[in-house]
């Protein structure tokens, strides 16, 4: 048994049966056994950055990691910004890394590169392993890494003699550590706060914002009258009926202090105190009032189901209804909007749905008109770095099984991946995806605005998506995903409709 045998077989036993990946030369002993032995799934991805994003969405719906595979440094390199994305999501993901074989480094060939020094910035743990009986013991101890609480990037990296050597030993499957429990003396604490204060908030983030912590927090929040918001990234909400009609943080600097000015109290359940996405001349880093008090009840490690159940019963509140939110939304109508966009989503998308939204600025108050919706899940662009709601989608839709997602994709960002179209085709995958065209890139249009910059042709000129306009129908249909072009709501309500009874991907050009 050779090294990249033992890994596969570890990965296996370890419960981790996905591979993302785009391989090279280096890796292709372990190309070779995953061909050699059943049971892993492999996707090939035709960017980096489609593969690390593909392993993300995968985690958030799934719930354990996936491997990828890289083609030594500037393949990992490739996948960054992904992975970026995916740490701030907490997605727990373990990379594979090829690398120049131990005895060819020294010779500076072509593609060597500080792989771990690239690395290490976006992982929780690196390891370079270096010997084929190591193998499978590293690989058990990344997997452990990847999936202890909240979730981490575990990245190994091969040099090319370590999978082709003989001497490769499987690795039985290490304990993963529970997550962090409730500190009761937090819990007092929090319990003491929505007692005697008032204008308190619950600030949500990570398993917060899952079904069943939702259900806690909902008991708190009808025996206090506190108020709760999510954060304003999330890595996966359930949302619609039956769930908390939970808004998020503001993203715009203004808006969100404005939200924000009259809480006294805001207690954390593994959520961060909220912050401006960028600095903006004159104007706070912290959107919260200087004199709130802010109270971690539990953090990113912890069990937030279990924390929210101990304050819940220290404060003896009682089971509670998730209140109503309403009829379902109607279709919109005429020419699209935001809001009616909006609608047409909660009318239409089946029950169980996920919702992939890298909208941008279109989408920032998507929140407001979904309530209605059939449950689903509506997963975030968490680190900011653009181009991962094509690639979450296409991982998402892979853990899901069957469940469709519904992508909401601005045009500029979705130029970053745009390959995730093609492994959408060739799986087969339950995607629809809205592009949201508007030729431009209206984002940072409006933080010229923010930064208080005046900008002139030239910098306009950098901002526009056209001269030539992409045209998307064109796109899509050279990467295999059948596609329409809308320009009503009315339009996008029937092409998404049939999209959501039909087998394999579709995409609508929605131009804006």
């Amino acid at each position: 048994m050779n090294g990249a045998h033992s890994l596969v077989h570890t990965l296996l036993k370890s419960g981790v049966d996905t591979c993302f990946a785009n391989p090279g030369t280096s890796e292709m002993h372990f190309v070779a056994a995953l061909d050699q032995i059943p049971g892993m799934r492999c996707v090939l991805g035709l960017h980096e950055n489609v593969v690390t994003g593909m392993a993300d969405g995968y985690f958030r719906i799934a719930g354990k990691p996936a491997c990828t595979l890289l083609h030594c440094g500037p393949g990992l390199a490739n996948g960054l910004a992904n992975l970026h994305n995916a740490r701030r999501a907490r997605s727990g993901i373990v990379n594979i890394v090829g690398d120049q074989a131990t005895y060819h480094r020294p010779f500076d060939a072509p593609l060597t590169a500080d792989t771990e020094g690239w690395a290490r910035p976006v992982s929780a743990w690196v390891r370079t392993t270096t010997a084929s009986e190591d193998v499978g013991r590293d690989a058990a101890v990344a997997v452990q890494a990847a999936r202890t609480a909240p979730g981490g990037i575990a990245t190994l990296i091969l040099p090319s003699d370590a999978s082709w050597d003989e001497g490769g030993i499987p690795a039985d499957p290490l304990p993963v550590p529970a997550p962090t429990a409730p500190d009761p003396h937090a819990v007092r604490q929090a319990a003491r706060i929505l007692r005697e204060g008032r204008n308190v908030l619950l600030l949500l983030g990570g398993p917060a914002v899952h079904e069943e912590a939702q259900h806690q927090a909902n008991r708190i929040l009808q025996a206090t009258g506190a108020k709760a918001l999510a954060e304003q990234s999330n890595a996966r909400v359930a949302r619609g009926r039956g769930r908390l009609q939970l808004e998020r943080v503001p993203y715009v600097t203004d808006i969100a202090i404005k939200a924000l000015e009259g809480f006294e109290h805001i207690i954390l359940v593994n959520a961060k105190a909220p912050v401006g996405f960028f600095a903006y001349p004159g104007k706070p880093s912290r959107h919260y009032s200087p004199t709130a008090e802010v109270h971690v009840l539990t953090r990113f490690e912890g069990d937030a189901l279990a924390a929210l159940t101990a304050l819940a019963d220290e404060l003896g509140a009682p089971e509670a209804a998730i209140p109503d939110p309403g009829p379902r939304p109607e279709p919109g109508r005429g020419a699209p909007t935001p809001e009616g966009l909006a609608r047409t989503i909660a009318a239409l998308i089946p029950e169980g749905a996920i919702v992939a939204d890298e909208s941008v600025s279109f989408g920032r108050g998507f929140y407001a008109e979904t309530h209605a919706a059939p449950p689903h899940d509506w997963i975030h662009l968490t680190g900011g770095a653009i181009g991962d709601g094509m690639p979450i989608a296409t991982g998402a839709a892979i853990a899901g099984a069957g469940r469709r997602v519904v992508n909401i994709q601005a045009d500029g960002s979705a130029m970053y991946t745009v390959q995730s179209l093609w492994t959408q085709a060739r799986e087969k995958l339950p995607v629809t995806t809205i592009i949201l065209s508007n030729r431009k890139y209206q984002i940072l249009i409006g933080e010229y605005a923010g930064v208080g910059a005046n900008p002139g042709p030239t910098a306009m000129n950098m901002l526009d998506l056209g001269n030539p306009d992409l045209d998307w129908v064109r796109i899509a249909g050279g990467m295999g995903v059948e596609a329409a072009q809308a320009t009503t709501l009315e339009a996008v309500a029937d092409l998404l409709s049939q999209s959501t009874s039909r087998n394999g991907p579709f995409l609508i050009e929605l131009v804006i």
